[in-house]
């Protein structure tokens, strides 16, 4: 008997609830077959089996609130291959050739690698035909024959699909990964092993719990009649994160307003032609583009700070968080390599992820890697706000929503649309001049485009 238990899912995840359970007693389960869809407090995401066999228990249900290293289901090896005696019909095994040296790994392209808009979600190298494989006396991994593994690609991390698969649902870099595998090739339990690793320092070292701070909380029912629902886990997450930024993060929020009559004018002219692209131009989308070239020109907005070892981390890559507002709490899908993309390939990006956000679609790895936030309530209303930092990010820019106000030019008031922005910084690496300096380079954007076709 072989037993499934609940991998590592990634930092800072200890449980998740049950969506669906892909198995049930008799089916005949192979080594990376998706075998349950997990909600965790970041995302929905599919887990793969690290067994195979005929399934001959299943422990869990749907709904079921499951931990880290729980069983949840056992399956007998042998029953597999009687299920499936076609597998046995080999006549002559394949040629087997060593595992080369790591330089000369084979492949699919790295999960952190920069990806071509408009598509977010990363290339998976297609696999290779099925072939026989044998295992080698020694330590028994398999061995692929030579003219069935994919090509060479150089710097790529050693790792097959299913496990670069893993890597990208849990949030792992399977570039920063050790392999154990022949050559060094980077195996499943290798990746689990890192997560693992990653999610006990980062506890040792940024555990800040809300709780810690909250005092019990009254009897309410004293006053009268009360419900009493518990937390999604992404509003759990929530809290747990905003709480710690809020007492690690000294904030400033500076308030300005940007003069947007002459944006709008050129944002309608363009609607239509947005529109053959199946978009709509939004003051999101033209944001995360300026956002993108200021820290080009502001590189302090585009770091984290790290007080344990008194070090600032730059960071040559930019990626912006966008927060959208679902049914289910608030989620930040990150823009990757916003920098390298166009208004109309950044706003399917957004569209994109705002769709698989409110359909608990995205992945753990949609929601990682961001440089920088925006969160706009323009579309609700009101008039400014004080975003909090999402840590380990320096900076948020909230939008408000705009309004025609009199403006004082050339001896006369005049009706312009003016639309408020609160950026919101983290006073350790930023200071108050470089904050106003960077808030106005974005204003000044907004009001005249070529700014950013001049100094973006």
């Amino acid at each position: 008997m072989k037993q499934f238990v609940i991998p590592e899912l990634g930092e800072n995840i200890q449980s998740a609830t049950i969506v669906k359970v892909l198995i049930k007693p008799g089916d005949v389960v192979q080594q990376d077959q998706s075998v349950l869809e997990l909600e965790t407090d970041k995302a929905t995401i599919e887990v793969p089996s690290d067994v195979s066999g005929k399934v001959v228990e299943v422990k869990v249900n749907e709904g079921d609130q499951v931990e880290i290293g729980q069983l949840i289901f056992t399956v007998d090896a042998d029953g597999a291959a009687d299920a499936a005696p076609e597998e046995k019909q080999e006549t002559q095994p394949a040629p087997v050739v060593e595992t080369p040296a790591p330089a000369e790994t084979l492949a699919a392209a790295p999960s952190e690698a920069p990806v071509p808009a408009p598509v977010i979600e990363e290339q998976i190298a297609a696999p290779a035909p099925a072939a026989p494989v044998v295992n080698t006396p020694a330590a028994g991994p398999k061995v692929i024959p030579v003219e069935d593994q994919p090509p060479i690609l150089q710097n790529a991390a050693p790792a097959a699909p299913s496990v670069r698969r893993l890597a990208r649902e849990i949030g792992v870099d399977v570039n920063q990964v050790k392999g154990t595998g022949p050559g060094g090739r980077i195996l499943l339990d290798d990746v689990k092993l890192h997560s693992k690793l990653l999610h006990q320092q980062r506890n040792e070292v940024q555990h800040i719990s809300a709780e810690q701070h909250q005092q019990p909380l009254p009897d309410f029912s004293r006053y009268g009649e009360v419900e009493t629902v518990a937390m999604s886990n992404i509003r759990q997450k929530t809290a747990e994160h905003l709480s710690y930024a809020w007492h690690t993060v000294p904030h400033v929020t500076q308030f300005d307003k940007a003069d947007i009559t002459q944006l709008e004018e050129f944002r309608k002219s363009y609607a239509k032609t947005a529109e053959k692209f199946g978009v709509k131009l939004t003051v999101t989308a033209i944001l995360v583009k300026i956002i993108s070239s200021a820290m080009k020109t502001f590189p302090q907005f585009n770091t984290s700070v790290d007080m344990q070892n008194k070090t600032i981390v730059y960071k040559k890559y930019f990626n912006i968080g966008i927060a959208v507002d679902t049914e289910f709490g608030l989620i930040v899908p990150v823009i990757k390599n916003a920098d390298r993309m166009n208004i109309i390939e950044i706003s399917k990006e957004i569209n994109a992820l705002a769709e698989k956000a409110r359909n608990k679609k995205v992945g753990v790895a949609d929601l990682q890697g961001g440089c920088f936030t925006i969160t706009n309530l323009g579309g609700i209303g009101g008039t400014s706000f004080t975003p909090i930092v999402n840590s380990p990010e320096v900076a948020i820019l909230g939008v408000s929503k705009g309004s025609i106000e009199p403006v004082y030019i050339n001896g006369k008031f005049e009706p312009r649309l003016m639309l408020p922005l609160s950026l919101s910084y983290d006073h350790r690496i930023i200071d108050g001049a470089d904050g106003i300096r960077f808030l106005r380079w974005v204003i000044e954007a907004l009001e005249n485009p070529m700014k950013l076709i001049i100094e973006g």
